[in-house]
C-alpha cells in the first residue's frame, strides 16, 4: 500500500528547496523554445542540454530534463496557430483548426485554448502515472528475464512501424541499433567483440555519443544544406490580445469532459511503447470530431480542435514513462533519449524502480505536474517572443549546436574517442534523415540491445528455449505478430486505394 508520506514528500522536497525550483523553472522556458523553434523538438533539446546535466545529482539532473521535455509542445503550438508551420511533429493536428483561428483574427483564443489544454492535459498525464502505480508494480515484479527479452524486441518492432512509411526499414534500423550494442566485452564470458584491438570500446559505444550523432549533427547538417530561415513562414503572426488568451483558456473550462477524455486517451496512448505523440494528438482530434454533435466548423477554426490534440500532447508524457521506467522500454522516441541521459546520470530504468526507486519515480511526477502548471504563466509572458524565433537564420544556429554536441559526447565519458563515434553516427544519421529512413528505432535498438542480451542469455539458463512456450511469453510473441500483421493489412489497403500508400 502507498502511503501519504510517500506521495507527498517529494513533493515538500520540491518545493521547499530552491534548486529544485529553480531548474524547474529554467527548464520550461527552454523547453518552449525548442518547441517554437520548427525542427528542433524535444528530442534535440534533451540531447543537447546532457553537457549541462553531467556530473549533477541523479535527481536534480532527471527533474531538469522531464520538466523540459514536458513542455515542448506547450511551445510548439505557438508557431503551429500564429505561421500554420508545426513547431514539432504532434502540433500538426493543431494546424488543422489553430491556423484558420488566427486568420480570422482569433490567434488568441486558439494559443489560449492551448495553453489551458496543455497545462491540464499534463496534470492528468501525471495523475494518470500516478494511478497506474499500485496496479502496475505486482505486474512488474511478476516479469522474468524471458518477458524481458520479448518486451525488449516488441518495443523495437512497435516503434520500427509507427516512426516511418515502411516497417522493413524501421525494424533494419531498429536491428542495426541492436548490432552496435553488442560492441564491446561480453558481459557473460568476458571475451572482446567487435572492439578492433580498442580500449576504449571495451565499455561498448556510448549511448549519448550515439544519440548526440544520430539527431544532432543530422540536423545541423541538413539546416546548412538548406539554408535561410529556420522555417519558410509567409507574412507575420497575427495580433493578439491577453483578453482573447483568458477567453481560449476559458474555452478548455467549457468543456471540460473533452479536455478530460482526451487527456486519459493520450496518457493511454503514451503507456503503449512507440505509438507516441504523433499518433497521440491524431487519434485525440479524430476523437473529437467524431464525439462532437455539430461538426461543421472542424477544419474551419473550431475551438474543439485546438483542445483535443494539446490535451493529448502533454498527457502523453505521463503515459510513456510508465514503460520507460519501469520497463527499460521507451515509451516513444523522445523518452529513448531520456533513458540515456538517465543511464549518464546514474539512474538504471528496470523492474526494481518498484522496490527502491519510488522516491524517484514519485519526484519525476510532481515535476510533470508542476512544469506543465507553471508553464501557464510563462508561455503568456514569453509566447510574442518565441513566435520570432521562426524567423531566425539556420546559420546562427548551427555553431552553437555543434559546440554543445561534440562538448556532450566528450563529457559523457571524458573520452575524447566519443567524437570519433559522433562525427561516424552523424554521417550515418545525416543519410538515412535524407533518404527516408526511420532514426528514432537505431537508438531504441541500442538502448534495449543490453537488456535483450542479458534477458536471453539468463532465460535460456533457466527454462531452455521452452522459455517461448511461457504464458506471458507467448502473449507478447502474439503482440509481435498482430503488430506485423497490421502493418501488412495497412499495406494490404493501401493497394486497393483506401489509405495512403506506405511503401517498403
Amino acid at each position: 500500500m502507498i502511503g501519504f508520506d510517500q506521495i507527498f514528500a517529494p513533493l515538500f522536497n520540491i518545493l521547499t528547496t530552491p534548486y529544485l525550483m529553480g531548474l524547474i523553472l529554467l527548464a520550461i522556458p527552454l523547453g518552449m523554445f525548442f518547441g517554437a523553434v520548427p525542427g528542433l523538438g524535444g528530442k534535440l533539446g534533451i540531447v543537447l542540454l546532457i553537457p549541462f546535466v553531467f556530473g549533477m545529482d541523479p535527481l536534480a539532473g532527471s527533474v531538469f530534463l522531464l520538466a523540459m521535455h514536458a513542455v515542448v509542445h506547450t511551445g510548439g503550438s505557438i508557431p503551429s496557430i500564429l505561421f500554420g508551420v508545426p513547431g514539432t511533429g504532434p502540433d500538426a493536428a493543431t494546424i488543422v483548426d489553430g491556423y484558420p483561428m488566427a486568420q480570422r483574427g482569433e490567434a488568441g483564443r486558439a494559443l489560449g485554448a492551448s495553453l489551458g489544454a496543455s497545462g491540464i492535459g499534463g496534470v492528468i498525464g501525471a495523475v494518470f502515472l500516478a494511478a497506474m502505480l499500485p496496479v502496475l508494480k505486482p505486474v512488474i515484479l511478476s516479469f522474468s528475464p524471458a518477458e524481458f527479452f520479448l518486451l525488449a524486441l516488441f518495443g523495437i518492432t512497435f516503434i520500427a512501424m509507427l516512426s516511418g512509411r515502411s516497417l522493413i526499414k524501421g525494424v533494419a534500423v531498429g536491428f542495426l541499433g541492436l548490432l552496435v550494442s553488442l560492441v564491446g566485452l561480453d558481459p557473460h564470458t568476458g571475451s572482446e567483440r567487435f572492439t578492433f584491438g580498442q580500449l576504449w570500446l571495451w565499455d561498448g559505444v556510448s549511448v549519448v555519443a550515439a544519440v548526440l550523432g544520430i539527431f544532432a549533427i543530422p540536423e545541423m547538417m541538413s539546416l546548412a544544406v538548406k539554408g535561410g530561415a529556420i522555417a519558410k513562414v509567409e507574412g507575420k503572426a497575427k495580433a493578439y490580445d491577453l483578453g482573447q488568451v483568458l477567453q481560449g483558456i476559458w474555452d478548455v473550462f467549457r468543456h471540460p469532459w473533452l479536455t478530460f477524455r482526451t487527456s486519459v486517451i493520450g496518457a493511454a496512448i503514451g503507456a503503449i511503447p512507440g505509438l507516441g505523440g504523433d499518433a497521440a494528438s491524431w487519434i485525440c482530434y479524430g476523437h473529437a470530431v467524431q464525439s462532437a454533435k455539430d461538426q461543421s466548423m472542424f477544419g474551419k477554426g473550431d475551438v474543439r480542435g485546438v483542445i483535443a490534440p494539446e490535451t493529448a500532447n502533454n498527457s502523453k508524457e505521463g503515459g510513456s514513462l510508465l514503460p520507460t521506467l519501469f520497463f527499460g522500454v521507451p515509451g516513444s522516441s523522445g523518452m529513448a533519449i531520456l533513458i540515456g541521459a538517465f543511464i549518464m546520470l546514474g539512474i538504471q530504468p528496470g523492474p526494481h524502480i518498484a522496490l527502491t526507486g519510488m522516491d524517484l519515480v514519485w519526484s519525476l511526477i510532481w515535476a510533470l505536474a508542476l512544469a506543465n502548471l507553471l508553464s501557464i504563466p510563462v508561455f503568456m509572458l514569453m509566447a510574442p517572443a518565441f513566435s520570432l524565433l521562426v524567423f531566425v537564420r539556420g546559420a546562427l544556429l548551427i555553431p552553437f549546436v555543434l559546440v554543445l554536441a561534440f562538448l556532450g559526447a566528450y563529457l559523457s565519458e571524458s573520452a575524447w574517442e566519443n567524437m570519433l563515434i559522433l562525427i561516424g553516427l552523424g554521417i550515418l544519421g545525416y543519410f538515412l534523415k535524407k533518404y527516408g529512413w526511420p532514426r528514432p528505432p537505431f537508438v531504441i535498438g541500442l538502448v534495449l540491445g543490453h537488456i535483450a542480451e542479458d534477458s536471453i542469455h539468463k532465460a535460456l539458463a533457466i527454462w531452455g528455449p521452452t522459455f517461448f512456450l511461457r504464458p506471458l511469453s507467448l502473449v507478447f510473441i502474439a503482440m509481435i505478430l498482430a503488430t506485423i500483421g497490421a502493418y501488412i493489412w495497412r499495406q494490404r489497403k493501401a493497394r486497393d486505394g483506401k489509405e495512403v500508400h506506405f511503401d517498403i
